[in-house]
């Protein structure tokens, strides 16, 4: 784990974004198309975990961006190029642009500010959508990864991350996968090699206690 100090620079109001992935109504919502993540996210606290980071992002000023999965009715611009593309074509919920499945998941609530960007095809939000050139826009240096999967999508993003240039921090207990021990196994032997795990209560408290202006010192949380 980092150093409060090293934590707290890395999140940086001013230079972070709150990523939320594939925290739809169609992934981990009550109707979700793959009950065993939904029920995960759910009963593990991951969910509720972040809601409370996403709070605390418009709180304290923080950008927030939901990277929502979609599918289109005919297909067009997916991939059949994989086997869990396949799966997800028979799956009893469809993540259909404009649906209740692609609607950000209770108790995550969305702001008018945040930025809610949705994408046809591949494995993760920031390959071949408009994340990248969003994040540089915003001045983006450190990329707070949340949502689901342990097993996809949240490793894609944080490789993405990492290989464009920006540092990737996850909050281990504001990520979830199947099944349930996969997620800490993947966190501590993948996902530490490239990113900086951390906790959703560490996160909170660097927000809630900022670095002072021109990088000295820092304030203890109490």
């Amino acid at each position: 784990m980092p150093s409060y100090e090293q934590l707290a620079e890395q999140l940086d109001p001013a230079t972070t974004v709150l990523l939320t992935v594939e925290c739809q109504r169609g992934v981990v919502g009550p109707d979700s198309a793959l009950p065993e993540l939904a029920e995960e996210a759910r009963s593990s606290g991951a969910l509720a975990r972040i809601a409370r980071l996403v709070a605390a992002a418009h709180e304290t000023g923080v950008q927030v961006l939901h990277a929502v999965a979609e599918r289109r009715p005919d297909g067009r611009g997916s991939s059949a190029n994989a086997r869990l593309f396949r799966a997800a074509r028979r799956l009893p919920v469809q993540q259909l642009p404009g649906t209740a499945a692609v609607r950000v998941a209770e108790p995550i609530e969305v702001a008018d500010e945040d930025l809610v960007v949705r994408r046809l095809h591949g494995l993760s939000p920031l390959s071949g959508t408009d994340v990248d050139a969003l994040l540089r826009n915003l001045g983006c240096r450190s990329l707070l990864v949340t949502g689901v999967s342990a097993n996809v999508a949240i490793p894609n993003a944080v490789f993405d991350a990492v290989n464009l240039g920006y540092t990737a921090v996850v909050p281990s207990d504001a990520v979830a996968g199947v099944p349930s021990e996969y997620t800490p196994a993947m966190i501590r032997n993948t996902l530490a090699l490239v990113a900086t795990i951390t906790t959703t209560d560490e996160v909170l408290a660097c927000w809630r206690h900022p670095r002072r202006a021109g990088g000295g010192d820092t304030v203890r949380p109490g």
